[in-house]
């Protein structure tokens, strides 16, 4: 069986720069130049392909997403985890556009109130990044806390979606 590839395009962004990873099924990855390397662990080659018809669509709805005018990205996804980080990921997917919630919420909402650290270590290796919104995340005091593109990204991704929610 011949292993399959994925494909890269690094694009600009009022963050910085991004690097988006896609199969032939979805998108895998949303990376910030610079982020955690342990995010992705890639188990098939990359080959660049600033063409591929997925990471172009997945450019231009970030390009819309930080022009305040998509909040909800509608793309097939590719994502690799464990079990737990899955049910944590697609717990992320539902916090509405311009909303937080605490990480003991997001634990409540996976089924089990005192796994709020579990969830944040499954955030802490989300690797779509904005796409599946761990920056929604936040402490149980209201306060911004870990975010693998920094919290200065945080804080603007969340101003972001304040100013653009209503």
């Amino acid at each position: 069986m011949q292993p399959r590839i994925l494909y890269y395009k690094t694009i600009p962004s009022p963050v910085g720069s991004l690097r988006l990873v896609a199969s032939d099924k979805g998108l895998c990855a949303v990376l910030f130049h610079g982020g955690r390397g342990s995010r992705v662990v890639y188990e098939s080659p990359l080959e660049q392909n600033d063409d591929h018809k997925l990471l172009k669509k997945a450019e231009k709805q970030l390009a819309e997403y930080f022009s305040g005018k998509r909040k909800k990205f509608e793309l097939p996804l590719d994502i690799k985890g464990t079990v737990f980080q899955i049910r944590a990921w697609r717990e992320l997917q539902k916090i509405p556009y311009g909303k937080t919630i605490s990480y003991g919420q997001q634990a409540k909402g996976v089924g089990d109130a005192n796994k709020a650290r579990a969830v944040g270590m499954a955030n802490g290796r989300n690797p779509l990044c904005i796409v599946v919104p761990c920056h929604r995340v936040i402490g149980a005091s209201g306060d911004l806390t870990g975010f693998g593109g920094g919290l200065r990204t945080k804080q603007y991704l969340l101003e972001l979606e304040t100013k653009h929610a209503a």
